[in-house]
């Protein structure tokens, strides 16, 4: 059961009723090696200040006992557990048991396949602690936590607070852990299990990497680089923050089938799939850097400082987005971030946000039902890159003051966005009111188009919706040097209107608008000069520049303002010329879509033909190899190509699955292959890259049995869903798929089980790609209406995505 969803009207008349003195919870993992139950108690001191008031605790799990300064209370009532005749000062007292069953929201048992260990986890948010045991379960009801855990002898025990008293007790040992500091809620943790362990000094602290065992020669191969970045965050972000880490221990756990990562106060967790079984490509490690660094700033934005409500998850989501770029950028090696966040974060902001499903940065949310739908590209990367766009108008001086002022006021309480724009406001000296209004409150994304008539040049806005932002962006001009285009000159302008003339040099071969990517803004060049953009964005001098290009390229292909032959041409002509090995990926990715999804049939092989033959190009080049062999194994044409991928692939088992999948798709048979594959193959979920191959297979028995495994069982590692349902719906297979289209939408109403991440996964992962028309669309859309608020928001950005897809290829 998972109860009825919290109101933010009910949690402001809790939070104006009670104060939260200190948690103790004791949890009993015991049974786990033979079963799959939790046993929890737990002891809440609260004060009531009106008393003789009656309000409710949350609780979820299915409860044993219940008390009240000693009186036995009412089992609970769709999760709530009723408290009358409150007293000044109050103990309540809930004994509750959990099961870790498949769809269970809040724990989890994962079995290694590799060894049968049995690993433990914990995963609150939004509110999903209620799940397990009794709690007060909203952000603005924060409270020290004291958890004392009983568990094999073989395990080691993780939780907030570091240091914990060990007692061995014959079979099992009890781990006592000191209170934390104040917390909310969703902030707490315990992670447990027979791990394995590394631990080195950082910044001052004590740094701790925990992984499965048979995953640990992949932790010994990453350690040092992850040491190194928790060390370089943890002093920038003291510097900018003005405030150190508070704790002396910072642990990272990662856990087998947990669902993404989470900031959980001095113990983030982490799926394992972070810890790739294969050596990690430039474009994967700058991705894992900025989300490492995204956890670490949440230790200030969300745990130090947490959101009053939801309707501000972006001040813990947007900053520690932002935070991460900023962080890498300036003390990493990872200097290309904010390129690499253009090349994929924030083009996944700009289609959402013209599309169904935006939504205001900061919007209203009724309930946490609600909240659970706002963990989307809005609130990620729009919201850094509005940050960034702040910075940038107030000046990164002016913005660190204001962070460290925040901090200085606000430590381990709850806070409001107008607390944030004060204090920001007060350390520039400019009044952020209408920025704020504008950035955070509206939806939508402006469009700058540059304009040239007789008078010279000017930067033409549209709002969306008719309400135009401020933007403070640049404006590059650039004309041909050789093989190359020179910027010959860099304006810098502030946008407070339609029309805003911008003095650029006349006649250069290329206009660049949001150069540097100072804004979020969709952009278009001029119409003389639009039909070379295409063919010129390669010869532009920098990484950013042609980032920017490339997005102006895809944000037309998506409005139908391009056609996929033509964002194809840009991105293979910037992929022949790429420095940067953060976007060779992220780039290559972007020219298989174009090619394979957006592009009319008729077009199709030529197009990935094209890709090919660049991908065949960069694989000579050493920084960009695997990535190139990786997207050559998307577009091969020939079993020939695919032989010969399979040479180059040597040793690589990861290059060799992927050969397969490809050898698969062209329909030649794999059977004996993979199974030679798989009895090499170390990685413990090797049998989900034999699956992908079955997925991608043009064969009804295949489609069958992966559909099983996939959608009904469940059975593939959530980090691994969207890689074999994008198998599944391959390219030129429509007469096999057409059935799964329809067992799609029988899937909606309740494609909702264990929780708001599988929800968005499987929503978003297994939405057709082939096989479907408009009516199918149309038809998505209509059931959206009835769906829980995660599923909608998702179902109708995929649907819309489709339309376009459609469109394009029509």
């Amino acid at each position: 059961m998972s109860g009825r969803s919290l109101t933010q009207t009910e949690a402001e008349g809790r939070a104006s009723l009670l104060t939260v003195e200190r948690c103790d919870v004791a949890v009993d993992l015991t049974g786990l090696m033979t079963g799959s139950r939790v046993r929890c108690e737990s002891t809440i001191g609260f004060t009531c200040h009106r008393p003789g008031a009656g309000t409710f605790a949350d609780c979820a799990a299915a409860v044993e006992s219940a008390t009240l300064n000693g009186v036995v209370l009412a089992s609970p009532v769709e999760g709530r557990i009723t408290l009358t005749d409150l007293a000044e000062r109050n103990v309540l007292t809930v004994a509750s048991v959990a099961e870790c069953s498949a769809d269970a929201r809040g724990v989890h048992k994962a079995v290694d396949p590799a060894d049968g260990e049995t690993y433990f986890y914990t995963d609150f948010t939004p509110d999903y602690a209620r799940c397990v045991w009794a709690c007060f379960d909203q952000p603005d009801l924060k409270a020290p936590w004291a958890f004392t855990v009983t568990a094999p002898a073989g395990w080691r025990v993780l939780s907030n607070s570091g240091d914990p008293k060990i007692e061995d007790l014959g079979s099992v040992r009890r781990w006592t852990f000191p209170p934390t500091p104040p917390l909310a809620t969703y902030n707490t943790v315990i992670n447990a299990g027979p791990y394995y362990e590394l631990r080195r000094r950082g910044a001052g602290h004590d740094l701790g990497l925990f992984a499965r065992r048979s995953l640990a020669p992949i932790l010994d191969r990453d350690a040092e680089e992850l040491f190194t970045l928790t060390t370089q965050g943890l002093e920038f972000f003291a510097d900018k923050f003005g405030m150190p880490f508070p704790q002396h221990k910072y642990d990272q756990v990662f856990t087998p089938e947990y669902p993404g990562a989470m900031e959980n106060f001095g113990c983030v967790t982490w799926m394992d799939w972070f810890l790739r079984r294969s050596t990690p490509t430039r474009a994967e490690w700058d991705i894992f850097a900025r989300y490492l660094l995204h956890e670490l700033a949440h230790m200030w934005f969300g745990n130090i400082v947490t959101m009053r409500w939801w309707d501000d998850l972006w001040l813990n989501e947007a900053f520690a987005e932002f935070a991460s770029n900023w962080a890498a950028v300036s003390v990493t090696s990872y200097t290309d971030a904010w390129t690499a966040h253009l090349a994929g974060e924030k083009l996944k902001a700009y289609f959402m946000d013209q599309g169904p499903a935006t939504h205001p940065i900061r919007q209203q949310v009724r309930d946490v039902a609600e909240a659970e739908a706002t963990f989307d590209a809005i609130t990620y990367p729009k919201g850094a890159s509005v940050l960034h766009q702040l910075m940038t108008y107030v000046g990164e001086a002016n913005f660190s003051e204001g962070l460290t002022n925040y901090f200085a006021v606000h430590a381990w309480g709850n806070t409001t966005l107008q607390d944030l724009i004060d204090a920001v406001a007060d350390a520039s000296g400019r009044d952020l009111n209408q920025w704020r209004a504008g950035w955070l409150e509206s939806a939508g994304t402006d469009r700058l188009t540059l304009s040239h008539d007789g008078d010279g040049f000017a930067l033409v806005a549209q709002g969306a919706g008719g309400r135009l932002r401020r933007h403070v962006l640049a404006v590059g001009a650039y004309e041909r040097s050789g093989d190359r285009l020179a910027r010959t000159a860099l304006v810098e302008v502030e946008v407070a209107g339609e029309r805003t003339r911008i003095d650029l040099p006349a006649g250069a071969d290329l206009y660049l608008v949001n150069d540097e990517d100072l804004t979020f803004a969709s952009t278009r060049p001029d119409t003389a000069t639009r039909d070379a953009f295409f063919r010129n964005a390669a010869r532009l001098p920098t990484a950013t520049a042609r980032g920017v290009a490339v997005t102006t390229a895809w944000d037309m292909l998506i409005n139908g303002e391009a056609t996929a032959a033509e964002a194809v041409q840009c991105l293979t002509g910037v992929l022949a010329v790429e420095t940067s090995a953060s976007v060779i990926e992220p780039y290559l990715n972007l020219a298989v879509e174009a090619a394979d999804l957006w592009s009319p049939e008729s077009e199709r092989d030529e197009l990935l033909r094209a890709v090919a033959a660049v991908c065949r190009s960069l694989s000579g080049v050493g920084a960009y190899r695997k990535a190139a062999l990786r997207g050559f194994a998307r577009t091969a044409a020939e079993p020939e190509e695919v032989a010969w991928l399979q040479t180059e692939a040597g040793e690589d088992i990861d290059l060799q699955w992927r050969a397969l999948v490809r050898k698969a798709q062209l329909g030649s048979p794999t059977a004996a292959e993979a199974h030679a594959l798989l009895d090499r193959d170390p990685d413990p979920e090797a049998w989900v890259s034999r699956l992908q191959v079955s997925a991608a297979a043009p064969d009804a028995a295949e489609k069958e049995t992966v559909w099983q495994t996939l959608v009904t069982d469940r059975a593939v590692p959530l980090a691994s869903v969207h890689s074999v349902a994008t198998l599944f719906w391959s390219a030129g297979q429509d007469d096999l798929l057409r059935p799964y289209g329809e067992a799609y939408l029988d899937l909606l109403p309740a494609i909702d089980r264990g929780g708001s991440v599988p929800a968005t996964v499987f929503t978003r992962s297994l939405f057709p790609l082939f096989g479907i028309d408009l009516t199918f669309v149309e038809r998505a859309e209509d059931l959206a209406a009835q769906a829980v608020p995660v599923v909608r928001t998702n179902l109708l950005d995929r649907a819309d995505r489709m339309r376009r897809i459609l469109h394009s290829r029509g």
